[in-house]
């Protein structure tokens, strides 16, 4: 059985009055219910590392594996992933140049435990996904201070995207550390989802939702109405229509319809 999903992401409101960021808050998505399950929000100048811990206090995560990009590349942050029992995919940042120069080298001089590809067309691209795991750290030259705590394999994913209309071609690649054991189908699907969520979520709460055209800047009102947002934006992903209907069609077919939203509501 593949463990829960839930991915830690950084979300800014914009204040354009003032053309600064409004609030920036630290948000946990549980991927397969399409649900922000917490966030916290953090001062202007401060690190949004530290509001991660704060964040995973609150949160019932035992037996999911956590994803999260570069800027939760933490030991604190893997120690308090593991203290929850939950596991982690964390993205190695390339300004930790040691940890991510010893990863990127174990891939030429170690043979891959586990390997994965996967591939997804939408919107005219086609995406192919490549994950390699290994999971024998014997020549991950670290020293003590670059111990990790719980880390069982490195994984690198290699990413080609091609758009057929334009004929252009992306390629990337990049490098996690996790606490998970060498699946990489498990870890390449986490990953993915991961992508999708961020994807996803700022593009509905930018366009869909306007939230960054928002005035709403007074006390707590710019986080109180994201809550709201998001709760409607959660409740609209997870209604299945018979015929494919946008975000923008379920909101409009919500407003005229009482039939409809109280679908939407499972009333």
């Amino acid at each position: 059985m593949m463990n829960r999903i839930m991915k830690i992401c950084m979300i800014f409101l914009y204040d354009k009055a003032n053309d600064k960021k409004a609030i920036h808050m630290v948000s946990a998505f549980a991927c397969s219910n399409n649900v922000c399950i917490g966030q916290v929000i953090t001062e202007e100048k401060s690190n949004e590392i530290t509001a991660i811990p704060e964040l995973l206090k609150t949160l019932a995560i035992k037996g999911c594996i956590v994803t999260i990009d570069a800027m939760g590349c933490q030991k604190e942050i893997a120690q308090s992933i593991l203290d929850k029992e939950a596991d982690y995919v964390l993205a190695v940042k390339k300004n930790q140049s040691e940890l991510y120069e010893q990863v990127k080298k174990l891939f030429t001089i170690t043979k891959p435990t586990d390997y994965a590809k996967i591939e997804d067309c939408d919107h005219g691209r086609v995406e192919t996904r490549a994950c390699t795991v290994i999971s024998d750290l014997t020549f991950l030259d670290l020293d003590e201070n670059e111990y990790w705590p719980g880390l069982k394999s490195v994984l690198k994913l290699e990413s080609i995207r091609y758009d057929k209309l334009s004929g252009d071609t992306e390629a990337d690649i990049r490098y996690y550390i996790t606490s998970c054991n060498p699946n990489a189908e498990q870890l390449n699907s986490a990953i993915r989802q991961h992508w999708k969520i961020e994807n996803n979520l700022h593009w509905i709460l930018d366009v869909n939702f306007s939230e960054d055209a928002q005035r709403k800047r007074a006390g707590q009102s710019a986080e109180n109405f994201n809550v709201l947002t998001k709760i409607a934006m959660s409740f609209l992903k997870n209604t299945v229509n018979q015929k494919k209907t946008s975000m923008t069609g379920k909101r409009y077919k919500e407003a005229l319809s009482s039939d409809y939203r109280e679908k939407v509501l499972n009333l």
